[in-house]
């Protein structure tokens, strides 16, 4: 029984042919845990940024999020809520249902809340009385024969070797932030993502297929687009910066450029002017009527090498950021789209700091978290130095606190206390 949400994390055919013995070996059981709005996960091992290393504490504290032990998250659930031994917790989002912006949201409202609204005593406790009427948490019985077993035992070796397999780094990239980029007259996540192609072309040494997702949120029932940020403008720039010829007023030049297409790209996609929606529709289609598009079979072939994706803050008014900059949540991540691609998200945290999560798979030979971690960084610097008369912006430390508050609740915590994140659970 211990093991029995391992099957959640196997491949959907083997999930749902034991899933239907289960309905009729435990059937009482399974439609309590399907019918929750959402799954606890009481972890047995702390989390947390700590002052002993601090960077990676902070790398294995995404890490338990996304992906956890294989077995203690309910990975078909709206959601799961995890809470580590220490009191630290986060969330890990099944994707179908809500796109980012709704459950970060939920995240932020909760954040604001517990903070300026719920509050603790002086001693840490929760403030409010006990509810006595509220019914006792009962034991679920599972009659589980051998063959479920066996099965399980095979999805929890599969989910240990995925769970495993994943490298996890987040860093708060604290030189400089939004408001410096509004100062250049640039919009924030176009340069990031512009900056975000050089530093994968000098990770990789060649340029890929780049996937930002946006929303379609102007339409009804509407959910994302892609844009396809790795553009010949994007492509111009790196190839500029790389090149000892080009003077700054160029590669400034040929910098605006691509963040100018990146925009109409984005802008397009928004408006259901997109094109990989559309695609993915026509192959659908083609599939349906058996038709073979050797066009829509190179499409649908193509790999993701970089999926990136901007975390919203303050979709609405909670509370105030500038005054209260370290209840700011710092995001989360997903893991990567493809066996040697990366994943990599990023969030504005108030007016001076860029918080990035990046995944990839540790039995590629060809990524390493860390790294582009590193080319990131160095890659935001030098742009930024186009647009300051050749002068990087004065180093300041990589954005981790000397300690972690034991802030109660917290998340990814890059501030001294209060900072959560959402991590989302992908197939990885």
């Amino acid at each position: 029984e211990e093991h029995l949400a391992a099957l959640t994390a196997a491949p959907r055919d083997m999930w749902a042919q034991v899933r239907s013995s289960l309905k009729i070996q435990a059937e009482d059981a399974l439609e309590a845990v399907e019918g929750a709005a959402f799954f606890v996960s009481l972890d047995s091992e702390p989390a947390g940024l700590t002052r002993e290393d601090p960077a990676a504490s902070l790398d294995a504290y995404a890490r338990a999020l996304l992906a956890g032990r294989g077995h203690d998250r309910w990975f078909d659930k709206s959601f799961t809520l995890i809470v580590f031994s220490n009191g630290k917790l986060g969330l890990s989002v099944e994707h179908s249902w809500a796109d980012c912006p709704i459950s970060g949201h939920m995240w932020e409202f909760t954040l604001a809340t517990e903070c300026f609204q719920l509050g603790y005593s002086a001693d840490g406790h929760c403030k409010g009385h006990p509810e006595p009427s509220l019914p006792q948490p009962q034991r679920l019985h599972w009659d589980l024969p051998e063959k479920i077993r066996l099965s399980i035992s095979l999805a929890l070796r599969g989910a240990k070797t995925l769970s495993g397999n994943i490298d996890c780094h987040v860093f708060p990239f604290s030189h400089f932030g939004k408001s410096f980029i509004k100062r250049c007259h640039l919009s924030s996540d176009s340069f990031t993502q512009v900056a975000l192609q050089l530093a994968h072309f000098r990770d990789r040494g060649e340029f890929c297929l780049t996937y930002e997702s946006t929303m379609t949120r102007l339409f009804l029932e509407g959910r994302t687009e892609t844009v396809r940020s790795c553009t010949r403008e994007a492509c111009n720039f790196v190839r500029a910066m790389e090149d000892k010829e080009k003077t700054e007023p160029q590669r400034r030049a040929l910098f605006r450029l691509a963040v100018e297409k990146h925009q109409a790209l984005l802008k397009a996609a928004m408006s259901g002017q997109g094109v990989d929606r559309h695609l993915f529709a026509l192959y659908i289609v083609s599939q349906f009527l058996h038709l073979r598009s050797p066009f829509l079979d190179q499409v649908h072939s193509e790999q993701w090498q970089l999926a990136t994706s901007q975390i919203p803050v303050q979709q609405i008014h909670l509370f105030d950021v500038h005054n209260y900059p370290d209840y700011v949540s710092s995001g989360g991540g997903f893991g990567p789209a493809d066996d040697h691609g990366y994943g990599v998200s990023y969030i504005f945290m108030g007016d001076d700091t860029i918080t990035f999560h990046i995944s990839s798979k540790k039995s590629s030979t060809k990524t390493d978290s860390h790294r582009l971690g590193q080319h990131i960084e160095d890659a935001l610097l030098d742009v930024a130095s186009l647009f300051q008369e050749g002068q990087r912006p004065k180093p300041r430390c990589r954005g981790l606190p000397e300690e972690d508050s034991g802030h109660r609740g917290s998340c990814l915590p890059c501030h001294k206390r209060g900072s959560k994140a959402t991590t989302k659970s992908t197939n990885f």
